[in-house]
């Protein structure tokens, strides 16, 4: 079981009342050696050298993390000029909001096929103990834990829909808000040892890989192509049969089943044409 360390709030004092303190003894030392006291000049020395390591800026969205012979005191957050015991090692830590571009990953989604996948994360350091104490390498740590998040996101959804897949499943490609989310999800859960919390997460890029990128390709085409037609398809029959009932009703022209069956031929070659349609004069009858 790993032991976690929780971040404990340490109040500092004003740095700059210990400033004009060191300051003051500074003055003290150097007038009494003047007035030839060495001991309580060495005294006011000794002491302005002692206090001032404990000065120590932090800035907006800094913190210090103070340890004592290995043993954690706590984690200053407070803004300017600060001072603390001068034994207190302080090892500075920034709040501020990090970008982490991840590397292009070569994976296989759900379905086996190989894509490229990337994505921007932004995080930033929420407990200062755990980031420092339980983890080696906490920026190091966020990112190894990241590429292993994608990866396993790229295995949960295919990259796109297909006949295999049920009909309105999520897909890299369609459900990008989606997996988004549950890629925060998951990199928050990985990194929380760490003492990290994930802003933001979105992929930035996404592409089956080069080898099989152009039989995609085609593939897409087809299906798009397959789409097409068959919306073509369904309009013309419905435009062919408004066309006889509306001859029907309005007894323009009577038309047997033969008839029926070459202007309906016809229209269908109209309408489902992809190339312009030439029309050829008959000047005899129908049958001839």
């Amino acid at each position: 079981m790993i032991m976690t360390r929780n971040e404990k709030q340490f109040s500092s004092y004003s740095g700059y009342l210990a400033l004009i303190v060191v300051i003051t003894l500074a003055i003290l030392a150097f007038l009494m050696l003047r007035a030839f006291q060495p001991g309580l000049a060495a005294v006011c020395a000794v002491t302005a050298i002692f206090l001032a390591p404990g000065l120590y800026m932090l800035q907006p969205n800094e913190s210090a993390v103070l340890m004592l012979f290995g043993h954690y005191i706590g984690t200053d957050r407070s803004e300017g000029l600060r001072w603390a015991f001068p034994l207190y090692i302080k090892k500075r830590l920034s709040l501020r909001a990090r970008n982490l571009i991840a590397p292009t990953l070569k994976v296989n989604d759900k379905r086996g096929n190989p894509i490229e996948i990337s994505a921007a994360i932004v995080w930033r350091v929420r407990d200062t103990a755990q980031a420092v104490f339980d983890v080696d390498d906490f920026e190091r740590y966020v990112a190894v834990q990241a590429e292993a998040a994608i990866r396993h996101l790229a295995s949960q959804y295919a990259y796109d829909e297909g006949e295999d897949l049920p009909q309105g499943m999520t897909t890299l490609r369609s459900g990008m808000d989606e997996v988004a989310h549950a890629l925060k999800a998951e990199l928050t859960e990985r990194i929380a040892a760490a003492g990290v919390e994930i802003v933001d997460a979105k992929l930035t890029h996404l592409a089956y890989a080069p080898e099989i990128a152009q039989v995609m390709l085609r593939r897409q085409q087809a299906e798009a192509i397959i789409s097409a037609r068959q919306k073509i398809v369904h309009g013309a029959v419905s435009m062919v049969e408004a066309a006889l009932n509306s001859l029907a009703e309005r007894e323009i022209v009577e038309l047997d089943s033969e008839r029926k069956a070459a202007m309906v031929s016809n229209l269908l070659v109209v309408l489902c044409s992809d190339k312009e349609t030439q029309p050829i004069v008959n000047t005899g009858t129908l049958y001839n």
